[in-house]
């Protein structure tokens, strides 16, 4: 199979890709437009043709449950906790892969290819969990999923905290989680991420802490986390996602807060949707947006992307497995609007995901890589935001997984 009639982002001209089995086995420029050669040559017709889009913050234990058993009515993070609590209780195995495969078909259906999903294991059971991992071996066809052991309550304030995280990690999860500013105490937040940053160097796992997800500016967790990077040279192999707390730190102390995550080297995930809906709850007007600092991290040289994190659960009741959907609002609300950052504002769900997943070489257009790719409905980065774009054919191991036929419009003329 080759892809023909390519645009590839950073790169000048026409290419074609062929496909040898599952790798990519060249890419050659073209000085024009062809036809296809052969049968299965997929025509790109001059757009973009793109790494596999990346989900790198989702909870796929919890989607699909918005309302049950209670709707969230404040749109509070931490309502949104105890009505997960109450669906906890009547939560099955089966009921768990059935949900997560659900959903995980809309992901594949909108580009993904890589997910990294967020499994509660602060439950004696640890039913989602297992769940998890056995969802994890049904769709590798579909995607990569990596699974992170996340405490939803707490670590050090939940009975076993430790022995569960420790537990979660023997029976199979790839990446370690964290809360701290949900537990009961600063000291227990601190020991928090002491311990989790001891289990992942033991155990080799990836680290993705939630971190600061609060409006308070008192919440300081993510100088703790990325000292203990920095310190134990771990940063490229560590995540703080949402640190929305940055939204409400004041400039000064961010600038000394900065010079600290340059040198950790972490990487940071944002998930604005949920961000701008869950935050800001408590303030009179003017209301803050609830958002960590994306552009000044990005701007910063520092590596950050956006990930969708709720489908229709207690924390957000919207969603459709669109990351492009993301990519669009993020950017009105992160005001990353300007003409440099729309002129590559892809790396925010491709490439910049991929390095917080740890990816490698697993991803990108390169001869000898995975033939993972998509073909886009639009040129560059810009038209693709502007013009809403789709993924219009997935293509994973070297076949068609995925083919979209946009929607026509008739009008008289």
């Amino acid at each position: 199979m080759n892809v023909i009639n390519a645009r590839l982002r950073g790169r000048p001209g026409l290419f074609r890709i062929e496909l040898n089995g599952a790798a990519i086995a060249a890419i050659v420029p073209q000085p024009d437009v062809v036809a296809p050669g052969a049968a299965d040559d997929l025509d790109a017709a001059q757009n973009l043709v793109v790494p596999p889009f990346v989900e790198p913050h989702i909870h796929l234990d919890a989607t699909l449950t918005a309302g049950e058993p209670e709707w969230n009515m404040s749109g509070t993070l931490f309502e949104g906790i105890e009505r997960w609590a109450q669906r906890k209780e009547t939560t099955t195995h089966d009921d768990i892969k059935a949900r997560a495969k659900k959903t995980i078909d809309m992901l594949v259906d909108h580009g993904i290819q890589h997910v990294r999903t967020h499994v509660d294991v602060t439950e004696p059971g640890l039913v989602a969990l297992k769940a998890m991992v056995e969802v994890r071996e049904d769709v590798r066809h579909l995607v990569d999923l990596q699974i992170v052991a996340f405490p939803q309550e707490g670590i050090e304030s939940y009975p076993n905290g430790r022995a569960l995280m420790t537990e979660a990690i023997a029976i199979g999860a790839d990446v370690v989680g964290g809360i701290p500013h949900f537990e009961n105490t600063r000291e227990q937040g601190v020991a928090s991420l002491k311990f989790l940053m001891d289990l992942a160097e033991r155990s080799g796992c990836l680290v993705d802490v939630h971190c600061d997800e609060t409006d308070d500016p008192q919440s300081r967790f993510l100088e703790v986390l990325a000292e203990e990077a920095r310190v134990r040279q771990m940063g490229p192999r560590v995540t703080a996602s949402h640190t929305v707390a940055m939204g409400s730190y004041d400039n000064a102390y961010c600038s000394k807060l900065f010079r600290l995550l340059k040198r950790s080297g972490i990487n940071f995930v944002s998930c604005p949707t949920e961000s701008i809906h869950l935050q800001g709850r408590f303030d009179n007007y003017p209301k803050r947006r609830g958002v960590t600092r994306v552009a000044e991290i990005d701007r910063a040289g520092m590596n950050v992307c956006f990930g969708q994190d709720s489908i229709v659960d207690p924390w957000y009741p919207l969603g459709n497995g669109n990351i492009l959907r993301i990519l669009e609002a993020g950017l009105h609300i992160c005001h990353m609007l300007g003409y440099e950052d729309l002129q590559r504002c892809l790396d925010l769900i491709t490439e910049n995901s991929a390095r917080t997943l740890n990816l490698g070489e697993r991803y990108g257009i390169e001869v000898g890589r995975p033939a993972n790719l998509l073909l886009l409905s639009a040129p560059d980065d810009y038209e693709m935001v502007r013009s809403q774009g789709h993924a219009l054919v997935s293509i994973r191991h070297g076949e068609v997984l995925m083919r979209r036929t946009p929607a026509q419009v008739h009008r008289r003329g």
